[in-house]
């Protein structure tokens, strides 16, 4: 008994066979499997060597091929569920569809749905989904309902320029950085939830999506307010930041500070060498206390109050009687310091 390796293009053949002299080239038109053992075929493996018993195979071989028949049966499983759908709403183009309620069917796997080119709504929550570059290629999406999954990479999303809500929460999402700039390109997105995934746990999370994503308007369920916008720009852009105050406050504020640049201390303002203390101060000696206290009343600023001096102005009687000079009318002034 000889073990045998033979290899075609494209093709490994190898078996147990009978050969008395020398090694033997076993191929499946001249022997059978089950007269001289199992042939097992492999593509692009010219070196590798199986023996004929199942038993004896490698367990990373038998392991992707268990994953492999698991894919295939899930993919599956989605094509009959997708078919299911398509029969009850009794659509028979694939033109003709517009919505696809594929939730809570256990999916782990999901066929390509590119070929319904109209189809803008798309439930796909509580399944057990892990991607989705089954629908990036479906441009009419407007609504997507992927909550209550498993889904720990969004990559492809970006193409998606229709979106107008995009439901993400309960999922494993973790890097906020690649989320939010997966969904940067979507100028219609207006709503957005991402809680109950292990990004939330970034403190300014809420912040940081807001100032990504400026066209969403309800996050997480909470509408986003004016408030969170001005404070989302006064944390993230220190620049725009600033030239807004240094605007609103007629350029008082300097607008070039940058919070990583050291600080800069104003040089302190040096005292003349000529000053002296209350040099400024009239140092006049009076002999009557009075007399100082005037002339420094009279050094501060007067303010002087104007009116009618209604006393020489006649009444309507005393003008009929002529009982008073009706003469011009006098103005009093008062002038206080």
């Amino acid at each position: 008994m000889v073990l045998a390796v033979g290899w075609k293009p494209q093709i490994l053949y190898t078996g147990l066979f009978e050969c008395p002299h020398s090694m033997a080239l076993a191929s499946s038109r001249d022997k059978a499997a089950g007269q001289a053992g199992l042939i097992i075929g492999a593509a692009e493996s010219p070196g590798v060597l199986m023996t004929g018993d199942l038993k004896h195979l490698p367990c990373a071989f038998q392991h992707t091929t268990s994953q492999a028949k698991a894919a295939d049966a899930a993919l599956e499983i989605s094509r009959r569920a997708v078919e299911d759908q398509l029969k009850i709403c009794g659509h028979k183009k694939d033109a003709d569809v517009f919505e696809l309620f594929l939730s809570q069917k256990e999916l782990t796997e999901v066929i390509d749905l590119s070929r319904f080119k109209k189809l803008k709504y798309l439930w796909l929550h509580h399944n057990k989904l892990h991607g989705i570059t089954f629908i990036t290629r479906n441009y009419c999406l407007a609504e997507l309902y992927l909550n209550n999954n498993e889904i720990f990479d969004i990559q492809g999303l970006h193409s998606l320029h229709s979106l107008h809500i995009l439901l993400l929460h309960h999922n494993e999402l973790t890097n906020i950085e690649a989320t939010v700039k997966e969904l940067k390109g979507m100028l219609n997105l207006k709503t957005l939830t991402l809680y109950q995934n292990p990004l939330c746990q970034y403190n300014l999370y809420r912040l940081y999506t807001i100032y990504h994503l400026p066209g969403v308007e309800l996050l997480d369920g909470n509408q986003v307010t004016e408030k969170e916008r001005r404070s989302m720009i006064t944390i993230f852009n220190h620049k725009k930041s600033h030239i807004v105050q240094s605007i609103a406050f007629r350029g008082k504020v300097d607008a070039s500070w940058n919070p990583r640049s050291p600080l800069k201390q104003k040089p302190a303002q040096r005292v003349p060498s000529d000053f002296a203390l209350a040099s400024n101060v009239d140092k006049t000696m009076f002999d009557d206390p009075e007399d100082a206290v005037f002339v420094r009343s009279m050094k501060r600023s007067a303010m002087a109050i104007t009116s009618l001096n209604w006393d020489t102005v006649p009444t309507r009687e005393e003008k009929y009687r002529e009982e008073k000079d009706t003469g011009p009318a006098q103005m009093l002034t008062v002038t206080l310091r």
